[in-house]
């Protein structure tokens, strides 16, 4: 399945917002809503997250249909790492230590922040580059 970037970045800039606030605040109930954003694009697909609903409904009616697509499968990992450190800054934040919480969710927004402003998706690097050190079609 294809997906438009463009819906990429805004997400990323939504999470970006989210994280930030929960940075400032400390909220759980907050980091844990964005946990089950994350869950949900893993789940679903990223076009089916609710992020990914928002630019369909409001965003992209006015940007027309995108010049190039790319693969869902990069942007669905990197939904699955940043529902990995969403889960460790809510362990944190609920058990562990606020430290936890606090790096966990620091860690998640520089990736975000990376997507929104630059366009690097790092999930996505990491997820292409796994591809490229896993052989294919080769039976040990």
């Amino acid at each position: 399945m294809q997906v438009d970037p463009r819906g990429q970045r805004f997400a990323a800039a939504v999470t970006t917002a989210v994280l930030a606030t929960v940075l400032v605040t400390g909220s759980a109930w907050l980091l844990a809503f964005q946990a089950l954003v994350f869950a949900v694009a893993v789940v679903a697909g990223v076009r089916r997250s609710p992020y990914g609903l928002l630019f369909a409904w409001w965003i992209r009616p006015f940007l027309g249909p995108p010049h190039e697509t790319e693969d869902s499968a990069p942007p669905r990992f990197a939904q699955a790492v940043g529902l990995v450190f969403a889960l460790l800054g809510l362990a944190g934040y609920l058990a562990v230590g606020a430290w936890l919480g606090v790096a966990a969710t620091a860690f998640a927004l520089l990736a975000a922040f990376l997507n929104t402003a630059f366009g690097l998706c790092l999930g996505c690097e990491t997820y292409l580059a796994m591809r490229r050190l896993t052989p294919v079609g080769r039976t040990p």
